[in-house]
């Protein structure tokens, strides 16, 4: 039985690795496809964007709370 290969977007060299080629700290995955690795940072910036809409929910919702206690 063979092993799925996993791909690897190393943020340093800007390049897709087929495997853990390089140290981890350079690296981001692993993807299941050489397409989803060449995506990496478009893909974080996506996931970044929407916890901070997330957290300015958050935010907003804490405060209208914080609010209603005053009165």
């Amino acid at each position: 039985m063979s092993e799925t290969p996993q791909f690897y977007y190393n943020t340093r060299t800007g390049a897709v690795e087929e495997g853990r080629q390089s140290h981890g700290v350079d690296l981001m995955g692993p993807y299941a496809t050489r397409e989803e690795a060449q995506a990496a940072l478009n893909t974080a910036a996506k996931r970044n964007e929407a916890w901070e809409e997330a957290d300015e929910k958050w935010d907003a919702w804490e405060g209208d709370d914080d609010t209603a206690a005053q009165h």
